[in-house]
């Protein structure tokens, strides 16, 4: 069995959780999320615990099993708890405004730089060089922090663009200066 997959999910007090059609909806205090779960993954609710159970044991079957079990807690800890993601832009005149549901950023180029925040997902800017993404599904948060980090990826000589907090940028060194003869 998967070491993941295997192991009992504690629901919380304030969750609640159907099964059903092969849907799982998990609904908190912050939100309600549903996932589609595969055909050969079941989910069973048994005194406030839920268990991730699969058909077979094929290679297919063991990696969809500890995926589940993983993605619910995901939405568990989503509906009570959130998740955040900060990115940071580095860079001469490099800055992001809100501006109702749309992200404006100056990132050196000819034009701004706008992007449409999705539904769910709610982006602060504190700093006009610093981002906060939050909401309560954690693939969600990703891709679009993934999606505004690759308008400008940080670029490896001066470090400017946009990179998540705590990311460490390996610099390059630039062009030496020839030696004339």
């Amino acid at each position: 069995m998967s070491r993941i997959g295997k192991k009992l999910v504690a629901i919380p007090k304030d969750v609640k959780i159907e099964v059903k059609d092969g849907m799982v909806c998990v609904e908190g205090p912050k939100g309600k999320l549903t996932r589609k779960l595969a055909d050969r993954i079941s989910v069973e609710i048994n005194n406030g615990q839920l268990l991730v159970k699969r058909a077979g044991d094929s290679k297919v079957d063991k990696s969809l099993h500890g995926l589940f079990r993983a993605l619910i807690v995901n939405m568990i800890v989503g509906v009570t708890q959130g998740y955040i993601k900060e990115l940071e832009i580095q860079g001469v005149g490099f800055k992001a405004a809100i501006a109702g549901d749309k992200l404006n950023m100056a990132l050196g180029f000819s034009h701004p730089v706008n992007y449409v925040i999705p539904a769910g997902i709610k982006v602060e800017a504190p700093k006009p060089t610093q981002l906060i993404i939050k909401g309560i599904d954690k693939e969600l948060i990703g891709e679009v922090a993934t999606e505004i980090r690759a308008f400008y990826p940080p670029e490896p000589y001066k470090g400017k663009g946009i990179r998540f907090v705590g990311e460490h940028v390996k610099k390059k060194v630039g062009k030496a200066q020839a030696t004339g003869k």
